[in-house]
């Protein structure tokens, strides 16, 4: 296991709790985001893991990217290293869900739309500043037309605007919008929701979105079909729900 210096990490019930640990705004640096590259990789391999929660310590979720990091010298290997991060978010066979409370700004926000799912404190805010101090924000100007179209993504690009959980929540930034001081009791029953299913059957549900985002529907209804039929139906999982359900009780997952 990663040894840990920037993050805390703890496992239930089949979901990890990963927690951005660096005083005093969890501010990504080169060495952080490599050792939550690693944590997520290893993470990944856990066959038994159902959902990955990153949630933040202190007063901000994340405040962005060191910008010490952003220098000429420093700017290739902090690029290489923040793609590596994203493209890791976006590998995890598991639903990913951001856990925001807080500043989530710049890389931090990216970081946030990298993952499956972002949940949400009504007093998060969020912003891509970047523009404030002469950069550009890379990742949310690729990943943010397809989340709130072309227009919206270059308002937030390029204004640097601070805006409300509840705004991001109007976007469809935002899967669930929490009270304040019912924060982690929202965010547990989420968990618990996705917790209920096979381990197994929830890797294939993210799988069936994710493989054909972008494909046509015919391609797209042929392979998900063929998805069902040939993988779905084998998996001694999928035959136990239909028998728990004939037989009025709760499943027996056996992640097989």
């Amino acid at each position: 296991m990663t040894e840990l210096s920037f993050h805390e990490m703890t496992k239930e019930k089949g979901a990890a709790r990963v927690v951005l640990n660096r005083p005093k705004h969890n501010v990504f640096n080169i060495e952080m985001m490599q050792e939550l590259t690693a944590l997520l990789d290893e993470l990944n391999a856990d066959d038994d893991l159902k959902c990955v929660v990153i949630s933040g310590k202190g007063a901000s979720w994340c405040a962005g990217v060191e910008v010490g990091d952003h220098k000429p010298e420093l700017a290739p290997e902090m690029i290489r290293v923040f793609d590596a991060l994203l493209k890791q978010i976006h590998a995890m066979k598991v639903p990913t869900i951001a856990a925001v409370h807080g500043a989530c700004l710049g890389g931090g926000m990216e970081v946030a739309i990298a993952c499956d799912m972002v949940v949400a404190a009504k007093a998060a805010v969020f912003g891509q500043p970047e523009i404030k101090l002469g950069f550009l924000p890379p990742y949310a100007a690729v990943r943010l037309p397809h989340l709130v179209g072309p227009s919206k993504a270059i308002e937030i690009c390029t204004t640097g605007r601070r805006y409300t959980a509840q705004a991001m929540y109007e976007m469809g930034l935002i899967s669930d919008l929490l009270e304040d001081d019912a924060f982690e009791e929202g965010l547990g029953k989420v968990i618990k929701e996705i917790g209920h299913a096979s381990p197994l059957i929830i890797r294939l549900n993210k799988k069936a979105v994710k493989q054909h985002l972008g494909l046509g529907i015919d391609a797209a209804m042929e392979s998900v079909g063929d998805m069902f039929l040939n993988q779905l139906m084998k998996t001694e999982d999928t035959l136990e729900g239909i028998k728990s359900f004939e037989e009025k009780r709760r499943a027996e997952w056996v992640n097989r």
